[in-house]
């Protein structure tokens, strides 16, 4: 695992030695050729290859089938722990994002997809943590690097998803109802109350659903809502290359690499309810700066005013 800083990290990471950490495809070298500087590639030993053949696609179906029961098998065993805490809520939190850390990092172990990690002297911050989502991985990836003390918010229907919609309602993490503006703002509201009591730190989708091609999408305003009445930070994690690694629509998992890159943190203090469309503007477009060019935005999905949170 590559780690660009934060001791701390690896302490919570126990099973680093897993990944690998070269993703990048190739590497530009400049040489001389007869007193001339030459560009060339060279290429890196884990370069992707997509292969679509039948014992690739049999390698894929063992490996998400894996990954479906040892997440069933992990979910269980929370569970049983969630209902022995259900007096300390708190408690339930914590217990909460330690399935996420052990499932999640045991679901990529299983991909077998190479991770980078960068930036993680930003990873431990209390904060509201926001993500791009174009792939099933992306929420794999969350569970495991959100520091312990941070809750998800989803909607309220994710309860009725077998074993793990109940395990996410024992562990104390937030729901809110998205069948009206009016009914979201209130869920928003009270969820931030919950945060500021309990000292917790969030973790959102700010696109609200996944990207179709990997394109990122333009930002709803409940993390900024998040923002304003909770005063927290905001931490960008921008994911690259999920989206090839597993395609929306497709059970083929490939292994092409990903990257995990956390920014640094953006203060709030001074924003405004009267700016919020400046805000989502700034947040969005820190991702396409980040963003490699496959994963930016078209111009037909540029941000534009939403009156939906």
């Amino acid at each position: 695992m590559e780690n660009t800083g934060g001791g701390s990290f690896l302490r919570n990471r126990r099973l680093e030695s897993f990944l690998h950490t070269n993703s990048v495809p190739n590497v530009r070298e400049t040489r001389k050729n007869s007193g001339k500087e030459v560009a060339v590639q060279r290429p890196l030993k884990d370069v992707y290859v997509d292969d679509d053949g039948w014992i690739s696609a049999l390698i894929s179906c063992v490996r998400i089938v894996t990954c479906f029961v040892v997440m069933m098998v992990t979910t269980f065993i929370w569970a049983l722990i969630m209902l022995v805490l259900l007096p300390w809520p708190y408690q339930r939190v914590r217990q909460g994002n330690i399935y996420g850390h052990v499932t999640g990092r045991l679901m990529m172990w299983i991909l077998g997809n190479p991770v980078k990690i960068e930036g993680t002297e930003f990873s431990n911050k209390r904060a509201i943590y926001i993500s791009n989502h174009a792939s099933p991985i992306d929420i794999f990836l969350i569970m495991w690097l959100t520091p312990t003390g941070t809750v998800g918010i989803a909607k309220k229907e994710i309860i009725w998803y077998p074993l793990f919609g109940q395990l996410y309602v024992l562990a104390n993490h937030l729901r809110i109802d998205r069948s009206n503006p009016a009914a979201a703002i209130q869920s928003m509201k009270e969820a931030v109350n919950a945060v500021i009591k309990n000292k917790l730190s969030l973790i959102i989708f700010p696109e609200g659903t996944r990207s179709k091609n990997g394109r990122l999408l333009p930002f709803k305003k409940g993390f900024v809502h998040l923002a304003l009445q909770s005063r927290l930070p905001i931490v960008p994690m921008v994911l690259t290359g999920t989206h090839l690694a597993w395609r929306k629509g497709s059970l083929h998992v490939r292994p092409a690499p990903i990257t995990v890159r956390y920014l640094p943190p953006i203060s709030t203090d001074d924003w405004t309810a009267d700016k919020i469309d400046d805000h989502i503007k700034m947040v969005h477009d820190i991702y396409v700066e980040n963003l490699p060019e496959s994963q930016k935005p078209i111009i037909s999905e540029a941000p534009r005013n939403s009156s939906r949170s």
